[in-house]
C-alpha cells in the first residue's frame, strides 16, 4: 500500500462507538538523493567526534569545522526538502535500512530511518536555526579558551535531534533522545567552574531522566503488545489494543515530553538552564530539545487517537503549563529567564494543538516553526545585549539601549512583535490558529488560550521596555555597543524569518502538506467565525501591551526589585514555588523512603543473613576460651572426661 493522504486505518476508539481514521506509516525504500539521507546525521556527529578526539589540535580552527558540518547538513536537508516537494504528495514517505541493530528473541530492532512530511519540517529547522547558532557562537565564544569543545558539544546536539526525529522506530527515536540529554547536561553546565552552572546541569538531567523512565517504559509496552517498535507496525496494529494499554501508553509517552519539553509537573529544569552560554539557551529552546516532546505527541498521533483519557491529559498538562510559564515571565528581572518562562508557555500552545488531534496537529507543528525562528533571535539578540552590557542579565540596569544597540534592537523588535501575534508577523498566524481550535473543541480550554495570549502580551511588553526603553540603569563603567557582524547576520535572518514565517500557512500549505502524517479533518463551519476570533486575540493581545506601559513604561523602573509586592507577584518570582512543590511532594518523601528502605536493608535483610554467622562466631568465641595453651589444663579436662566416662559406666551397670 503507497502511503498518502488516504493511506489511513480506520479503527474504533475503544469503550465508544466512534470510529477514527488513523494515518499508516508505510514508506517506500530510499533512492536517488534520499540515500543520502544518513548523511544529514553524520557530518555533525563526524564533527563532534573530530573536535572530540582531536583535543587541543584542532583549537585553532575547530569553530570552523563544527559551523562548517553545521551547515552543510543544511544545505543537505534542503536539497532532501526540494526533492520531497518534487513527489507526489502519496509517495512522500521514504526510509532507509542502515543496518541490523541488534536483535533478542523476538525483537528485531533496525538501525531505520524515516524521512517524510514532519520530519522533512524538523530537518530544516534543526539545522537551519542551527547552523546559524553555530555562526552566531563563533564570536560570542571567540575568548573563551575551551570554545573548541564547546562546538564540539553544538555538533553533538544536533546529531541527537537529527538522529530523534529520523528514526523509524521508537527504540532509535529514544537513541536520539538520551544524545540530546546528555548534550544538554555538557552545555548547560559548560561553565562548570561556576557552581550555579553545574547545578543546573545536574538538575536538567535528573528531572529528565524522571520523564525518561515514562519513554522507556512506554517503548517496553509497546513490544509487549505489538511485537515490535517501528511506527509503522505499531500504527497498523493500535487499533486491535485494549482501552487500558492505548491510555498507558499515551500517558507514559505524556510523561516523557513534559521532561524534554518542560511541561508541568516535569517543568522546574528549565529556568535553572539559562546558566549555560546564551547560543545554548538559543538552541535548547528554539531547534532542539524543548520541541522534542512536541514531536513525540504528533510522531504518535495513531496511539493518541485511540487514547481519549491520554489525549485529555495532553490538553490538560498543555493549558496549565501555557499559563504557568507566562505568569512566570511576568515577573522575572533575569532576561534569559524571561525569555525561558516564554518558552514554557509558547510550548505550551503547541502541546494544546497537539491534544487537540486532527484538527491541531498540524498547527502545533506550525508554530513549533514559527517559534523556532523568533525564539532563536530573542535569545540571539539577549545574548547580544549581555555582550554589550558586560554580561549583566538584570533587565533593571538595562534601558534606553536602543540606540547604542541599533541592529540588536530592531531584529529583537521583529522577534517581539511576532511572539506576541502583531498582525502580519508569523507568531500571528500560527498561535492564532490553535486559539481557534481550542475555542471550537473547547470553550474554557480557548478562553485560557486567550488569556495566555494577553499574559504573552504583557510580558514581552514588559521586557521591551525594560531593556530597549525607558530611562537609562546602567551600572558604572557600562557602555553598550553594538555586537560585531559575525553576530548580528544571524540575528538579521532570523527577524526576516520571524516576519515573513507565517508565509507558511499560505493557503492551508502546512496542513496539507502534513495530511500523510497526522490526518486530515473534514471541512466544516466553524461555531465562532476566525475573524472574530483574531479579534478578539489581537484585543486580549493589546490590553496586556497596555497593561505593561501604564505598570512599567510610564514611571521610573526601580534598580532593585521592591520588596513590598503582593503574594502574586512573590510567587511568580520564586516560580510558582515549582521546586519548593518538587521538594515537598517529591523530594522528601523518596529521601524518607530511600532512608527507611536502607535501614530495613541493614538492619533486616542484612541481619537475616549475616546473622547466623554471627551467632556461631559469639559461640565460637566462648568456646575459643577453653584453648588456653597449658598442658596442665589439657591433661585434667583428659582426666575429667574419663573420670565422667567410668561414672557413667557404673551407672549403668548398677542400673
Amino acid at each position: 500500500m503507497s502511503p498518502s493522504p488516504t493511506a489511513v486505518l480506520t479503527a474504533f476508539v475503544p469503550g465508544s462507538s466512534e470510529s477514527v481514521s488513523i494515518p499508516v506509516v508505510d514508506p517506500s525504500a530510499a533512492d536517488g538523493v534520499f540515500s543520502l539521507l544518513w548523511l544529514v546525521i553524520a557530518l555533525p556527529l563526524a564533527g563532534a567526534a573530530i573536535l572530540l578526539l582531536g583535543g587541543r589540535r584542532t583549537d585553532r580552527w575547530g569553530h570552523l569545522l563544527g559551523t562548517a558540518t553545521a551547515a552543510l547538513s543544511f544545505l543537505l536537508s534542503a536539497a532532501l526538502f526540494i526533492a520531497l516537494l518534487g513527489r507526489d504528495s502519496a509517495d512522500r514517505q521514504i526510509s532507509q535500512h542502515l543496518y541490523q541493530w541488534f536483535q533478542a528473541g523476538s525483537l528485531d530492532v533496525g538501525m531505520d530511518l524515516l524521512y517524510d512530511p514532519l520530519s522533512a519540517l524538523f530537518l530544516m529547522l534543526i539545522t537551519g536555526v542551527g547552523s546559524l547558532i553555530h555562526v552566531y557562537s563563533i564570536g560570542y565564544m571567540e575568548h573563551d579558551p575551551r570554545r573548541r569543545r564547546f562546538f564540539a558539544y553544538l555538533n553533538l546536539f544536533v546529531a541527537a535531534m537529527l538522529m530523534l526525529v529520523l528514526a523509524e522506530n521508537y527504540l532509535g527515536l529514544f537513541l536520539g533522545w538520551e544524545g540530546v540529554g546528555l548534550a544538554s547536561y555538557l552545555l548547560i553546565g559548560f561553565w562548570q567552574h561556576k557552581p550555579s552552572a553545574a547545578a543546573a546541569a545536574k538538575k536538567a538531567f535528573v528531572v529528565n531522566r524522571v520523564g525518561d523512565i515514562g519513554m522507556s517504559l512506554a517503548i517496553m509496552l509497546m513490544f509487549v503488545t505489538f511485537g515490535t517498535t517501528s511506527f509503522s507496525g505499531i500504527s497498523q496494529a493500535a487499533g486491535g489494543a485494549s482501552d487500558f494499554t492505548l491510555n498507558s501508553l499515551g500517558l507514559l509517552l505524556l510523561l516523557g515530553a513534559c521532561g524534554k519539553s518542560a511541561q508541568v509537573p516535569l517543568q522546574s529544569w528549565l529556568l535553572d538552564a539559562m546558566e549555560g552560554p546564551t547560543p545554548v539557551s538559543a538552541l535548547i529552546h528554539a531547534a532542539t530539545m524543548v520541541t522534542a516532546g512536541v514531536y513525540l505527541i504528533v510522531r504518535s498521533n495513531f496511539l493518541f487517537e485511540l487514547a481519549p483519557t491520554a489525549q485529555t491529559a495532553v490538553v490538560v498538562v498543555a493549558v496549565v503549563t501555557l499559563l504557568w510559564g507566562a505568569i512566570i515571565g511576568c515577573a522575572k528581572d533575569d532576561i534569559k529567564k524571561a525569555l525561558a518562562g516564554s518558552t514554557m508557555s509558547q510550548i505550551g500552545y503547541m502541546m494544546l494543538g497537539a491534544g487537540l488531534g486532527p484538527a491541531g496537529y498540524a498547527f502545533a507543528i506550525f508554530h513549533l516553526l514559527t517559534h523556532g525562528f523568533f525564539k532563536a533571535n530573542m535569545f540571539l539578540g539577549a545574548g547580544s545585549v549581555m555582550h554589550g552590557m558586560n554580561d549583566d542579565v538584570d533587565m533593571r540596569r538595562y534601558g534606553a539601549i536602543r540606540m547604542a544597540m541599533p541592529i540588536t534592537f530592531l531584529t529583537f523588535a521583529m522577534g517581539y512583535l511576532a511572539i506576541i501575534g502583531f498582525p502580519g508577523f508569523s507568531g500571528f498566524w500560527s498561535k492564532d490558529k490553535i486559539i481557534e481550535t481550542a475555542l471550537e473543541a473547547n470553550l474554557l480550554v480557548g478562553l485560557c488560550a486567550l488569556l495566555g495570549a494577553g499574559l504573552t502580551g504583557f510580558y514581552m511588553t514588559r521586557l521591551m521596555l525594560m531593556t530597549f526603553f525607558t530611562e537609562k540603569r546602567w551600572r558604572d563603567g557600562v557602555e553598550p555597543h553594538e555586537s560585531p557582524s559575525v553576530m548580528t547576520v544571524p540575528l538579521i535572518v532570523l527577524a526576516a524569518l520571524s516576519l515573513l514565517g507565517g508565509l507558511l500557512l499560505a493557503g492551508h500549505w502546512i496542513v496539507d502538506f502534513l495530511a500523510p502524517v497526522v490526518g486530515v479533518v473534514p471541512e466544516h463551519d466553524p461555531t465562532i467565525p476566525p475573524i472574530v476570533v483574531t479579534l478578539l486575540a489581537v484585543l486580549v493581545v493589546a490590553v496586556g501591551v497596555a497593561t505593561a506601559w501604564l505598570l512599567v513604561g510610564s514611571k521610573p523602573v526601580p534598580t532593585t526589585p521592591p520588596e513590598d509586592v503582593r503574594f502574586p507577584v512573590r510567587a511568580a518570582r520564586a516560580d510558582l514555588y515549582g521546586d519548593d512543590i518538587n521538594e515537598h511532594l517529591v523530594v522528601n518523601p523518596s529521601r524518607h523512603l530511600v532512608a527507611g528502605l536502607l535501614r530495613f536493608d541493614r538492619s533486616g535483610v542484612d541481619g537475616a543473613l549475616t546473622g547466623g554467622p554471627v551467632a556461631i562466631g559469639a559461640i565460637a568465641g566462648q568456646l575459643r576460651r577453653l584453648q588456653n595453651g597449658f598442658v596442665r589444663s589439657y591433661a585434667l579436662s583428659l582426666l575429667g572426661g574419663v573420670l565422667l566416662v567410668v561414672l557413667a559406666l557404673l551407672a549403668v551397670n548398677l542400673a
